[in-house]
């Protein structure tokens, strides 16, 4: 039996080390135009100035990008003031600051045009900052933040002052999503309360698989939980995103993305089974596509009307943490430290399927995905535990 030589193969399983050259052998495909910036990417989101032509990323060592994809160059460089990883991004309404969420407890936001730093959010989260959102209510702009702990802290945008700490989920909250259709009349329930008083309405889910309602007044005093809309997933729910109907897409790790109706009080109406914990879901703006990503590297196209699956376009070797599309192009981030795009173009996803996706090497895992990904994932927190 041949040993290996290599200290860095010393103290490793056999499965680690036959993982670490599955991924070696798949790194050197080209698919889907991959931008390399060398760091895992934990997050994702679209650029929506000059056309949507670009993209922010946030990555495992504290840095966020915006990176424009059509040339594959980044123009600016967000550095918090740690290096601990940056797990969530969000914009606010202009367009003029970002803010991430952070496994340092906090979030920070910067100027999207001179990245300078502006704003840390803290004292207020007890464990990992895992979603960030904004929200304006009677021209105020607030940031919801969700976190590890279970916690959801409504701020003050200006000032960073706390204004509310809302509490429901039992386990952490992973997803924060505003609700494009959000106003409504607010009554907080109290002898004060006026029905004529309209409130801003965002979702949560978490860990605990439920997706929440909350409602914060016009006054951004009040704050409620409305209900617990549904329980649809069998395990914790990663991602929220709303169609242009005003419809909630949830993706999950029990392998689906599901279809909550509105109209009929946030039931399921349809199902996607990707197969493997799901980490991202978007739309197309025609609602026509659905795409799903998560764990097993695939980048997976549907088609909504019917509910079939269209494509699987492959090329990441790690597992893909979030997804956008902008003027019908997809584009994915991985842990494999890569930005990849793909069409959606009818005739380019069966020319790729012609290609066999530019026969991407794989090989057959030999243990469950949940002790292979996790397990990477997981070897970030310790590095910080460590630090």
């Amino acid at each position: 039996m041949s040993r290996s030589t290599d200290q860095g193969h010393f103290f490793q399983t056999d499965h680690a080390l036959a993982e670490a050259s599955r991924k070696s052998v798949k790194a050197g495909n080209k698919n889907g135009s991959p931008i390399d910036i060398s760091n895992k990417i934990l997050a994702i989101i679209a650029d929506p100035s000059e056309g949507g032509k670009a993209v922010y990323v946030a990555d495992s060592t504290g840095i966020a990008r915006r990176i424009v994809i059509e040339t594959s160059g980044t123009t600016h460089y967000y550095t918090s003031l740690s290096s601990n990883p940056l797990t969530s991004l969000a914009l606010n309404s202009s367009h003029t600051i970002l803010f991430s969420g952070s496994w340092d407890k906090s979030i920070i936001s910067w100027s999207t045009s001179t990245t300078t730093p502006q704003r840390r959010y803290h004292h207020g989260h007890t464990d990992f900052v895992k979603a960030v959102a904004t929200i304006i209510i009677a021209n105020k702009e607030l940031l919801i933040s969700g976190a590890a702990d279970a916690t959801i802290i409504i701020w003050d945008i200006a000032t960073a002052a706390r204004l509310h700490t809302l509490k429901g989920h039992t386990r952490g909250v992973l997803a924060l999503a505003a609700d494009p259709l959000a106003h409504r009349p607010f009554n907080s329930g109290g002898s004060d309360a006026t029905e004529s008083a309209l409130g801003v309405c965002f979702f949560s889910a978490g860990s605990d698989r439920e997706v929440r309602l909350w409602q914060i007044g016009s006054d951004a005093v009040h704050a409620l939980e409305l209900q617990p809309i549904t329980e649809a997933h069998e395990t914790s729910v990663n991602a929220l995103c709303f169609d242009d109907e005003g419809d909630l897409w949830s993706a999950s790790s029990d392998g689906t993305v599901k279809h909550l109706n509105r109209e009929r009080a946030w039931d399921v109406e349809e199902t996607f089974t990707h197969g493997d914990y799901v980490r991202g879901v978007a739309l197309s703006a025609d609602n026509k596509w659905v795409v799903s990503v998560g764990r097993d590297e695939t980048v997976k196209v549907w088609e909504r009307g019917i509910g079939e699956l269209k494509h699987t376009y492959k090329g990441h070797f790690g597992e893909i943490m979030g997804v956008v599309i902008m003027k019908g192009v997809v584009v994915s981030v991985s842990v494999d430290g890569t930005v990849r795009r793909w069409s959606l173009d009818p005739g380019e996803m069966e020319r790729d399927g012609q290609r066999g996706g530019e026969d991407v090497e794989e090989e057959k895992r030999e243990v469950p995905l949940e002790e292979d990904e996790d397990a990477e994932l997981e070897a970030l927190n310790r590095e910080m535990d460590d630090a």
